[in-house]
């Protein structure tokens, strides 16, 4: 886990100054070894009204758990830019 942390913390500016997000969001690391044994369980989902991220970890790569991240810091920017305003049904996102 101490490794999977460095590299999310490399990772994050990195993926600040390429999407343009403004502001970072909350990141939550979720063990869940139930999740992690099922092969379509959840890898990880963004909450835009507290812009937080939840990555499930159990069982995975860290470049997957990564690109996991990389695809809900994509929603993380669609609601900094505003995109989400005129959304409904926003909830959690895969």
């Amino acid at each position: 886990m101490h490794e999977l942390k460095q590299l999310i913390q490399q990772f994050m500016p990195f993926a600040q100054e390429k999407m343009g997000f403004n502001r970072p969001p909350k990141l939550f690391l979720r063990q869940d070894v139930e999740n992690g044994a099922n092969p379509l369980g959840k890898t990880g989902f963004y909450d835009p009204q507290a812009e937080s991220i939840t990555i499930y970890v159990s069982n995975r790569h860290p470049k997957d758990i990564l690109r996991s991240l990389a695809h809900e810091l994509m929603h993380h920017t669609q609601k900094c830019n505003g995109d989400f305003e005129n959304a409904e049904g926003m909830g959690e996102q895969g």
